[in-house]
């Protein structure tokens, strides 16, 4: 599984779709995907870059030990050894070793349950999607908070690149809730 698990689609495949057939007008050119192998799987690196500046990265190899190591801390403390624990909270720090498969969730169901999945990388793909407009962006202002910190960023990208400022919206929200 893995990074190299990618479920029938080549990169190439995987890189058009989230950069030229699914990115809504307004990030159009603006984000890359890129994946490096050095000379194993076990040495697989991804990385996103937003103007050229590469903003987020993820290794299998980090992403493993990350694992492990939280895992054994929790054994630790706790006597049991909780893999699902670890790999939730290594994903919500940004390590991952299932981006193909991430991908892939993304891309065979709804928007809707892309948007709203525990996998914080389908999360990612779904708020880049142009099937996600500005109605939908507006209900979303509320989960930017909610997302991993490295996620928030790419949340606070799309707003803000289709003029969704969370500023503005947040005082229409308090002004509307004054008027209640």
């Amino acid at each position: 599984m893995g990074y190299y698990d990618n479920s029938h689609v080549s990169w190439s495949k995987m890189r058009k779709v989230l950069e030229k057939d699914n990115i809504c007008e307004s990030l159009k050119g603006r984000i890359q995907y890129f994946q490096t192998w050095y000379g194993s799987h076990s040495h697989t690196r991804i990385a996103i870059r937003i103007d050229k500046k590469e903003v987020f990265r993820s290794s299998f190899y980090h992403y493993w030990k990350d694992v492990l190591a939280l895992a054994q801390a929790n054994k630790r403390e706790t006597g049991n050894f909780n893999y699902a624990k670890a790999h939730e909270e290594t994903q919500n720090q940004g390590k991952d070793d299932s981006f193909f498969q991430s991908f892939h969730k993304y891309h065979n169901q709804s928007i809707e349950k892309s948007l709203n999945d525990p996998n914080p990388f389908v999360r990612l793909f779904a708020i880049m999607d142009k099937r996600v407009g500005k109605r939908r962006l507006q209900k979303l202002i509320c989960e930017v908070k909610k997302q991993p910190d490295w996620l928030q960023q790419f949340y606070q990208l799309r707003l803000d690149a289709d003029g969704i400022g969370t500023k503005k919206l947040m005082i229409k929200e308090i002004r509307k809730n004054e008027n209640i």
